[in-house]
């Protein structure tokens, strides 16, 4: 073969080669269902700008892909019985006898109807809300900004875990809008939530983002989402506004307002949320690809890292998620995971708090094999683990019981703490499951250093020192050995919003008598 021949031949070989890679690319993409044409854009915001007179060109760029959301649901009650005021009475029941059907009320339904926001996200009709704003509904309605066109929506899905939604309209050639990256959010920059407050119609407002990463913010650490990454702004987000855009200063979606701190009136006051979009858009895709939102299982309850507890475990500084429970039969049990080791790293990712390290685990897919660097007796340590699949979210919490001092019961080392045993009809008392062993945590005194460190009446001490505690008389012995300025207790605890184990550290030096 000639040098020519040699060149003709390579170039056939070249387009062949790139034939059959278009040919393979079809074949294994024909019959796979693609999705809705989602634009996204991670590029931070440009904050060098200066700003300007007006941010009307962003608000026409992102107003129209926002819609009002109505929707109904079919509400049944009772009506109060109606009672005979005189049939008590023996001598007007003989007049009137007991009347048929006079202590059952009557049944009614009724037509329930609220209003919410959404975002197009797709030009072929698929749009995010809120899930508090369709939830149980009958019927979704959707009118676009214009006020010209309403659509009957399906519910693609819900996740109520991070209160999102997806519906899904017959239409085409909508205006999606453009979605962040919510990562790269910095408190500071300025926002605009857009919707339809009070029935007014579509309104804008402008504010910055006051901080990131909220949870547990309502009083008492009430819990709203299960998954809470909340974006706090104080754009100003009132009733109506619920599924609408939160928006950065180039028009990119960068959270769905869900969320605020009313007034006494129950409007607006300078502190909204938003569910950031990383957060929204990892639901949505999985609503629209498979109907439901699977999450990565480790298997173990966390709590986050004081000064206190730090030095208890010999910690470099207060980051990581401590583990006080690992739950038997669980990824993390299998991968060797143990209560009192502190999680510092998850693939890579450095671990801040424990409600950090939840959101990372949440937002893997099942089966996912992940690298965990963690500290345990003061020496680092890494281990591989393969994600379970996490239960449906289900309330765990346990309404507290009265609490009584036992006759029986005895004075330990911890100073104003009384302690025992864990009698049968104790735990069942107390509601305590029956794998926790320890002893029961009778009365603190309000004035201890225990109730300072956070120990509550019906506590369960399940350790001391690391050391187990099988009994009162073991709980007291313990501590009478105890050295150093301060004891680590690890206690099972339930209250309205937690119920599970969590580590106490306790100053062992004498308190000071306050003075009277």
């Amino acid at each position: 073969m000639n040098h020519f021949s040699k060149r003709l031949f390579g170039l056939f070989a070249v387009i062949a080669n790139v034939f059959a890679l278009v040919v393979l690319f079809h074949v294994t993409s024909w019959g796979r269902e693609t999705g809705p044409a989602i634009k996204v854009e991670t590029t931070p915001v440009n904050r060098d700008v200066k700003l300007g007179a007006s941010f009307a060109p962003v608000v026409k760029k992102t107003a129209p892909s926002v819609v009002n959301i109505y929707s109904t649901q079919t509400i049944h009650f009772r009506t109060r019985p109606f009672r005979n005021p005189f049939s008590d009475d023996p001598f007007f029941r003989q007049f009137f006898g007991e009347q048929p059907g006079s202590n059952e009320g009557r049944e009614f339904t009724r037509k329930a109807q609220s209003l919410g926001s959404g975002v197009i996200v797709s030009p072929d009709g698929y749009i995010l809300t809120a899930n508090h704003v369709v939830e149980g509904a009958d019927e979704v309605k959707v009118a676009i900004a214009d006020g010209k066109k309403e659509f009957t929506a399906k519910v693609v899905g819900a996740d109520p875990p991070t209160d999102v939604a997806v519906l899904k309209i017959d239409a085409k050639d909508l205006p999606a809008i453009t979605l962040g990256d919510s990562d790269q959010l910095e408190v500071g920059d300025i926002v605009l939530a857009i919707g339809n407050p009070f029935r007014v119609g579509q309104t804008v407002t402008m504010g910055i983002v006051s901080a990131l990463g909220r949870n547990n913010f309502l009083p008492g650490g009430q819990i709203i989402n299960q998954y809470e990454d909340f974006i706090q702004t104080d754009a100003a987000i009132n009733p109506g506004n619920s599924g609408g855009a939160l928006v950065d200063a180039e028009g990119r979606l960068v959270g769905i307002n869900t969320a605020i701190i009313p007034n006494n009136n129950g409007g607006n006051q300078g502190i909204g949320f938003a569910v950031p979009i990383n957060l929204a858009r990892h639901s949505m895709e999985r609503l629209i690809s498979g109907g439901k939102v699977t999450r990565g299982f480790l298997g173990v309850g966390l709590q986050d890292v004081d000064a206190n507890l730090a030095k208890s475990f010999n910690l470099p500084g207060q980051n990581g998620a401590l583990v006080n429970d690992v739950s038997s039969n669980t990824p993390a049990k299998k991968a060797g995971i143990k209560s009192g080791d502190v999680i510092v790293e998850f693939n890579g990712k450095e671990v801040v708090d424990a409600h950090s390290l939840r959101m990372v685990v949440s937002e893997c897919a099942p089966g996912t094999v992940v690298t965990i660097k963690l500290i345990r007796d003061g020496l680092a340590r890494t281990i591989t683990v393969a994600l379970g699949e996490r239960p449906v979210e289900g309330a765990n919490n346990q309404n507290e019981s009265d609490n009584t001092k036992p006759d029986d019961s005895k004075t330990d080392a911890l100073d104003g703490v009384t302690v025992t045993d864990l009698s049968s009809q104790a735990r069942e008392q107390m509601k305590v499951p029956d794998e926790i062993k320890g002893a029961l945590v009778a009365e603190v005194d309000p004035d201890s250093n225990s109730f300072e460190a956070g120990l509550k009446q019906g506590d369960v001490i399940e350790e001391i020192n690391r050391q187990p505690v099988n009994n009162a008389s073991h709980a007291i012995r313990l501590c009478k050995q105890a050295k150093g300025d301060r004891i680590l207790l690890k206690v099972w605890h339930q209250s309205d919003n937690f119920s599970g184990a969590r580590y106490l550290s306790v100053d062992n030096t004498p308190k000071e008598p306050k003075q009277k």
